[in-house]
């Protein structure tokens, strides 16, 4: 939908509006399908005649008793496009590991916690050796960084 108004000034026709347009896409986040309005007001004036040189910004100009508002309109549009369109603000996306929408695999979609294979042949190094290079204790338990439990140190 255009709503528009034009006034004659002394430099050309100003062009006063609002236009409302569907917009279709996807969710950066999720990649569902994606339909939203937008509302967007715009002016913009039309010179008499064409102007050129250094001073000239190259606006719109009119041609002969008629005006364009395609480029307008569409100039006006795209700017008013989001970057990245959600398909609601708390869209928690797709799974890193599976791809699957979070949305819908639930709270307790998750993944088994395993080593990356290209760093499999460190964490046999640092499960064999402590993370220094000694030998690493034989007895007492591990804290969760490849470190003895404090009470399993002897002082």
């Amino acid at each position: 939908m255009l709503d528009i108004q034009l006034e004659a000034v002394s430099e050309g026709v100003l062009v006063t509006g609002t236009v409302r347009a569907p917009l279709a896409g996807e969710c950066a986040r999720c990649l569902e399908p994606l339909r939203q309005a937008t509302e967007v007001r715009f002016a913009e004036l039309y010179n008499y005649e064409q102007v050129r040189g250094p001073d000239s910004d190259d606006g719109y100009s009119l041609q002969g008793d008629l005006l364009d508002l395609e480029p307008v309109l569409r100039d006006a549009l795209v700017l008013a496009l989001p970057l990245a369109p959600l398909c609601r603000d708390d869209c928690p996306g797709l799974c890193a590991e599976c791809g699957v929408q979070l949305a819908k695999a639930g709270a307790g979609h998750g993944h088994a916690a395993g080593i990356d294979p290209r760093w499999a042949g460190l964490a046999q190094h640092v499960t064999a050796n402590g993370p220094d290079g000694s030998a690493a204790p034989e007895t007492g338990q591990e804290n969760g960084r490849g470190r003895p439990q404090a009470q399993d140190v002897e002082e």
